[in-house]
Parts: C-alpha cells; structure tokens; sequence
C-alpha cells in the first residue's frame, strides 16, 4: 500500500482529499460566478470585460448603507 498504511485508511484519505477538492472548487465557482451565457454576437479583441460580481455586490452594499 502506498504510504505503508493500511486500505481502510486511505480510502478514507483518499475520500476526504476527493471531498474537499470538490468542496473547494465549489466555493470558488461561487463566489467568482463566471458568466456561463453565450452572446449571440461575439466579443471583438479588447471589448471582453471580466469583473467580479461578489465584490461588486459588496461594495455596493456598503454605499447604500453610509
């Protein structure tokens, strides 16, 4: 076995590294929310702009409550 452990503890390390991973990407997706729709007009060179939502949201949120 690698690691010299036995199968029920790296199947359970494995499991956990496995959940976690996804665990984290979810996280991510969430808070960057990438735009998953298609324009029926592609972008030109330079005209694309990314920005992220999360933080978007935030500060306006902390306009609104000065």
């Amino acid at each position: 076995m690698p690691a010299g452990v036995s199968w029920p503890v790296y199947l359970r390390t494995l499991g956990a590294s496995l959940l976690a991973m996804f665990a984290g990407a979810e996280v991510v997706h969430r808070y960057y929310r990438p735009d998953l729709t298609i324009p029926e007009i592609p972008p030109k060179p330079g005209e694309l702009r990314t920005e992220l939502l999360g933080l978007k949201e935030r500060s306006r949120q902390v306009q609104t409550s000065q």
